[in-house]
């Protein structure tokens, strides 16, 4: 080995070196699952997008056959009878990019619990003028499988100290506390909203959609390879300065320093 890298072979560069070996494959692997999550909810975002345009044409299938709602159920078209009872108004929801809320209404089925039924939605502040009432005697709903909704995710409002009469949130959690009925852990919207309202469009199981997180996975992607070239970059950053430093030392270039008088007591 050249007299200049010597040093490589102090304690010191054996320390930095193995460091540097562990660092780079360490980055890049942690770059690549990154990448992988990235790569992945893509695909169930695509996924997710053919099953929604699937589910619209097949049939209605029984609503406890369904349940629980996961990635493979939410969206499915079910059916379910009952007579609709208590009606809450949803505040602060978006459709078309327009502003309104949610009609919606528990259908008590036969099996003791009630089903939470968004039947449509209205433009506008709440009003509960507007809502026009359920239809009354026994009927039949169709519409996309929902799950509950979780209070501060997908835009869904944490808020708290509504009127009477409204829900921030359409989930079991919520609403134990403001109808007198057990309920179903999931909600339905209708294909079709009664009364001229408008139809809710059926959301993307959580997880499966281009959110925040899928590309919070593709910053983090770029941070972990840059991380990897920055340790390279300043390994030979490192490597330059101690090879100038004893190139200089060889040639003499070194100044040295002018020992301090020693002065008597």
């Amino acid at each position: 080995m050249d007299g200049v890298y010597r040093f490589l072979l102090t304690p010191r560069w054996w320390g930095i070196n193995v460091f540097v070996l562990l660092a780079i494959p360490f980055c890049i692997f942690m770059g690549s699952w990154q990448l992988s999550r990235f790569e992945g909810r893509v695909q169930e975002h695509r996924s997710a997008t053919k099953q929604a345009a699937s589910d619209q044409h097949e049939t209605a299938r029984s609503l406890d056959s369904m349940l629980p709602v996961d990635k493979a159920t939410s969206g499915r078209r079910v059916t379910a009878s009952g007579h609709y009872g208590k009606q809450l108004l949803v505040p602060g929801r978006q459709v078309d990019g327009r502003s309104g809320f949610y009609v919606l209404t528990l259908l008590r089925t036969d099996s003791g619990k009630a089903l939470p039924v968004v039947r449509g939605w209205l433009p506008g502040r709440v009003d509960a003028a507007k809502a026009p009432a359920a239809p009354g005697g026994e009927v039949t709903v169709t519409g996309a499988l929902q799950a509950s909704e979780t209070p501060g995710d997908n835009g869904v409002s944490a808020q708290g100290g509504l009127p009477a009469g409204q829900t921030a949130a359409i989930s079991s959690a919520s609403l134990v506390n403001l109808v007198p009925y057990r309920l179903y852990d999931a909600w339905i919207t209708l294909d079709r909203a009664d009364s001229g309202m408008k139809a809710v469009p059926a959301a993307a199981p959580d997880g499966t959609g281009l959110d925040l997180k899928a590309f919070q996975n593709l910053g983090y992607t770029g941070e972990w390879f840059v991380f990897a070239g920055f340790v390279v970059f300043m390994w030979f950053r490192l490597l330059r300065r101690e090879a100038e430093a004893a190139r200089d030392a060889e040639l003499g270039l070194v100044p040295q320093e002018t020992p301090e008088p020693v002065t008597s007591g």
